[in-house]
């Protein structure tokens, strides 16, 4: 996250040394405008509309100063200023500084085990165009998945009218962050694929960026969903495999490499299932797709909207719910119990397949939870909610990987 600079003298550049003890102590007076106008352009990117004077008082800088950083982005394009929809109190009402979509846009990508979706995000979150298709297992691999997303980039970028900044990709697997390269992707059977490097030179050598799907989940939901405003947070996410994201101290938890958050491949049940990634027991092999479908008693390989049907129709007889899904709902409580005492979240969003589990489970695990594990007991209870972005989730946070950098230098 970007911390502010207070404001300085352009006139004064000793002043300006001193305004930080941050390793950006120092600044000179352009370094810090320019600081000043990328957190700016961030607050309207994140949380939308809002008159000078808010967004003032919001980030601590003096009028003039505000007034000064929003004319020059209304005249680099990038936000406008317009009176609100609805007029309230008396007087004349404050303009609204609001960013422009079209100034910035990303392409998002979010690849998965049954299905690619594509965006193009512009400046603000809006979605100006998108497209989606299935995979079987002969379209996707590794070449196949690639070329259908440079041909359908080129159609969507035509269609919009838009040229891309950057590129952000969610992909189901451990992403090396620094190149984008897939290392291994279990459910795909992908390994050591450079998604990266690939996409950037067939995309004119523009930046992407390339996270493993919950990581930008977790993203995503921190930003603009159910974990807006939690500064310690988990994702878990349920498709045909499960994953998980974690934000710590308000900022994403990566680890060596970004190799984090790989919450599935926990092992649970020694001697379990077979699990695609070679180990047995792994707690996605207990509470993914597959073993939904069994938990419900639906032929192997059920379509995920069969699966969902059925969830919702037994949501119906809350009295049959624990007796069907019993089993099930106790591998999901034992594996959130050892994500809750290793991270020690405020809450935990449930995204994907998980977000169609009848309220009666979760709100089951949930007391399961607090019951049974010792840090949800000493923090006073973690809080378990479902993701409120629905199936664009993991396409918000591809894109907010790829605006990290655009936002910084804009």
């Amino acid at each position: 996250m970007l911390e502010l600079f207070p404001d300085v003298d352009p006139e004064q550049a000793e002043d300006a040394a001193q305004v930080s003890t941050t390793p950006t102590a120092g600044a000179r007076p352009d370094e810090v405008r320019q600081h000043n106008r990328a957190v700016l352009l961030r607050r309207l990117h994140i949380s939308g509309p809002c008159t000078r004077a808010a967004l003032a008082a919001e980030m601590g800088l003096n009028r003039s100063t505000i007034k000064a950083l929003v004319d020059e982005l209304v005249g680099d394009g990038l936000v406008v200023e317009r009176l609100p929809a609805q007029r309230s109190g008396a007087g004349r009402p404050s303009l609204l500084v609001l960013p422009q979509p079209h100034a910035a846009v990303a392409l998002a990508v979010d690849v998965r085990v049954e299905q690619v979706s594509m965006a193009l995000i512009g400046l603000g979150g809006e979605i100006l165009n998108r497209c989606s298709w299935s995979l079987r297992p002969e379209t996707r691999t590794p070449d196949e998945v690639f070329t259908r997303i440079v041909d359908s980039s080129a159609v969507l970028i035509e269609e919009a009218g838009v040229a891309i900044a950057a590129v952000g990709v969610s992909a189901p697997g451990v992403v090396r962050r620094a190149d984008g390269m897939v290392r291994e992707a279990p459910n795909l059977h992908w390994s050591d694929v450079p998604l990266g490097q690939w996409l950037s030179e067939a995309l004119g050598g523009r930046r992407v960026e390339v996270g493993n799907d919950a990581e930008l989940g977790v993203l995503a939901e921190h930003l603009r969903g159910a974990a807006r405003g939690a500064a310690d947070a988990v994702f878990v996410s349920a498709g045909v495999g499960v994953g998980g994201g974690v934000i710590s101290g308000g900022l994403p938890l990566r680890g060596s490499g970004g190799y984090v958050g790989e919450l599935g491949h926990m092992v649970v049940r020694p001697g379990g299932l077979e699990c695609y990634c070679g180990s047995r027991g792994c707690w996605e092999t207990e509470v993914g797709e597959h073993a939904l479908s069994r938990a419900l008693e639906l032929p192997e390989g059920a379509a995920r909207g069969v699966i969902v049907a059925e969830l919702h129709a037994l949501a119906q007889n809350p009295d049959e719910v624990l007796e069907r899904l019993g089993d099930f709902a106790e591998w999901l409580t034992i594996g959130l119990c050892n994500v809750v005492n290793l991270l020690s979240p405020q809450l935990v969003v449930l995204g994907d397949l998980f977000t169609a589990l009848p309220r009666t489970l979760l709100d089951h695990v949930g007391g399961l939870l607090a019951q049974r594990s010792l840090v949800s007991r000493a923090m006073g209870g973690t809080k378990l909610v479902t993701s409120s972005l629905g199936g664009d989730g993991k396409l918000l946070g591809a894109a907010e990987l790829a605006f990290e950098q655009v936002l910084a230098n804009r």
